[in-house]
This record gives structure tokens, sequence and C-alpha cells, in this order.
């Protein structure tokens, strides 16, 4: 392939908007809602996190595959976003321990990519008019077209993705001796928050996001993890009266983004879309029973509604984002509960927060004595 004659490609945007570039050489038509990651390392990470499904990723970085890919470097088995927007789009890349490039790996995924695109200018744009759907092509498909069938894609509020991308089958990850067993409920789980959890001594079964309480419990569990995953928490009903069900019996739960919302819609407390969401690993959150802040690694569009947590007398608020005040973290006053809307388990990402997983096992440690 002459890489200096790529096709042209396009994106459009719901409301009209037209950006042109060049396709990689993966000729498609894909559509998604269009967001943007500020991290300038762990693209990788970011591509295959199932929290990004249904999402056409806008990389801020303007450099993307220039280090390749690694077959460790992954948070899923494939690449869980729709298609990628880019600046500039390395087809060589140089790192003692990759494995191959990020073209082959996207060939390998059937990944549509669009590169030469101002994703300055794009990304300013999305930050002023919000998050929305929007398509990429690259195998020549008209903008009338485009829009025809961009109109009939459905919005991401009100969208139930954890099915997409949860496993149809429970799994163990762990060492069957372990001091601790954990059942997590997977709405889109990252791996690096399996590997924490084994790290801290736990075995972990994991379940399909439709789940009852029955089944995670019959695994007599020492403490319950809710999972991140992508779409809007509300239609999760079924996730959430397993979240019921855990606080009704008083057992250590944790969860973390999708998760944190599941258990804040089970409690009657609201949750929202955001105009774009927290994308990247630089987000600054202040722990407020320490006054510390933290450094974390974000990917969210939908939050809860600060002002309904801090009317509901079991709840506390316990960590909020210090650029736009949201809830980051809350915890129930009497039972033994707790959960935040970023990523402790980072990867990619800062490890300020990785102490979260430290409070799960005091809270199991309490729980048993």
């Amino acid at each position: 392939m002459k890489y200096s004659n790529r096709n042209k490609a396009i994106l459009l945007l719901a409301d009209g908007t037209v950006f042109y570039g060049k396709s990689i050489g993966i000729e498609g038509t894909v559509f998604g809602e269009v967001c943007f990651n500020t991290g300038m390392t762990g693209y990788q990470e970011i591509f295959t996190d199932p929290s990004y499904f249904g999402q056409i990723m806008v990389a801020s970085n303007a450099h993307i595959g220039n280090y390749g890919t690694n077959e460790e470097d992954v948070e899923a088995d494939r690449v869980m976003i729709s298609g990628l927007v880019c600046k500039n789009f390395s087809f060589n890349h140089s790192r003692v321990n990759s494995t191959e490039g990020l073209k082959e790996y996207f060939e390998k995924n059937n990944l549509v990519t669009i590169s030469d695109v101002d994703t300055r200018a794009l990304v300013s744009y999305i930050r002023d008019n919000g998050a929305m759907n929007a398509a990429i092509s690259t195998d020549g498909t008209s903008l009338e077209e485009l829009k025809e069938q961009l109109a009939a894609v459905p919005n991401m509020d009100g969208l139930e993705l954890s099915s997409k991308v949860s496993t149809k089958e429970p799994y163990f990850v762990g060492n069957p001796e372990a001091k601790y067993k954990v059942s997590a409920l997977d709405l889109g789980i990252k791996k690096n928050i399996l590997r924490n959890l084994v790290k801290r001594d736990c075995y972990v079964k994991v379940f399909p996001y439709n789940s009852t309480y029955e089944d995670l419990k019959s695994f007599n569990p020492d403490g319950y993890f809710l999972s991140n995953g992508p779409g809007d928490p509300a239609p999760l009903t079924g996730a959430q009266e397993v979240a019921k069900n855990i606080l009704e019996e008083n057992q250590p739960v944790f969860g973390i983004c999708l998760g944190h919302q599941v258990l804040a819609l089970a409690n009657g407390i609201a949750t929202y879309k955001m105009f774009n969401g927290h994308r990247g690993i630089n987000h600054p959150v202040r722990n407020i029973l320490t006054g510390k802040g933290e450094i974390t690694s974000q990917n969210h569009g939908f939050a809860v509604v600060r002002e309904d947590l801090e009317k509901n007398p079991e709840f506390e608020l316990t960590h909020e984002h210090i650029n736009d005040g949201t809830v980051a973290g809350m915890r129930m006053k009497n039972k033994n509960c707790f959960s935040v809307q970023y990523h402790p388990e980072a990867s990619p990402g800062p490890h300020d927060a990785s102490y979260l997983f430290d409070q799960f096992i005091e809270n199991i440690e309490k729980a048993k004595n």
C-alpha cells in the first residue's frame, strides 16, 4: 500500500458538521457516539475497554500507533470502540516489547480508522456542542446516504449495551485456594480490575450481566463487585435488583463506574447523561474524607445526580471531580457499600486510587469478623 495515496475519508456529526481526512486502509462505514480521550499513552487499553463500546473515539494525542501493540496490553479480548479518528497515524512502530503494528492490529479487528483530521478543532467542537452520534466512512459512501443512515442510529441516552460486551457464561479468575472469594457482575469488566482483585488474594467468579442475586450468592462469596461498562445505567433493572439484594443482606460491595451508577439507581438516586463526559487519564479528584487530591483515569458519559445523593440520608459523598464538582465517589453510612465513578485499576493511567481495592478487602475482613 502506498501510504501517500490513501483514500479520502469523512467524519459526519449528527448536527451536519463534516470533517475530512484519510483512510488508513480499512474500508467501511461505522456509526457511534463520538467522544474524545485526552490520554497521551495507553491507546491499546483504551481501544479494548468495554466501556467504550458503541463509541467513535477521537484521540486528542497527535500521534497514534508509534509504539505498536502488545498482546498483554488489552482490557478485553477484542477492540471495543466502533471506530477511530486521529491526527497522525503511525504505520511504523518502535518499542522493545511490541508484537505488531497498530494497523495490523486494526485489520484483525476490522476497525475503520480515519486519520489526518484536525482533531484539535474537532475536540474543541465536541466540547462546545456536546457528545453526539457520528459516522466515519472510508468506502466512498455519499454524504447524503450517510446522513440518512446516521439519522436512524439510536442515541446513547436510554441505550443498554452491557449485553453486548458481558460474558455469556460464568468463569473463574485467580487461585481457588485464595483467602477471599468475590462474585463479580460483569457489565463490561476490564481485565485489570480482575488482576487487582487477584493480586489481593481473591478468587473471583465473574457472572453475566443478567445474572440474579441468587446466582452470585451461590458462589458463597465474601464480597460482591459491580463492574464498569458501556451505555446508560437506567435500563439495567436486573443489575439494580442485584444491588438491592446485596444491600438488604448488608454484604460487602464495591462498584466502579457503571456499577457505581447502578448502586445509586438501586437506592433511588438518579443518573443523567453528561454533556461531554470524562475520558482521560489525568482527571483531578478530591477525596473529601481525607482532603487529599488524586489524579485519576476516567471513562464515563453518565453521572450520579449530586443533589439526589446529598438529599439521601443513607449516603455520603466521598469524592468529587475538581473540575466540575460532579460525584466521583460515595458510600453508605450504615451498609458495607462504597463506589467510585472513576477507574482505580487505571490501565491506562495513574495508580493514585489503587488503595480503593485495599479498602474493599478491609470491608470484607470487617464483615467476616
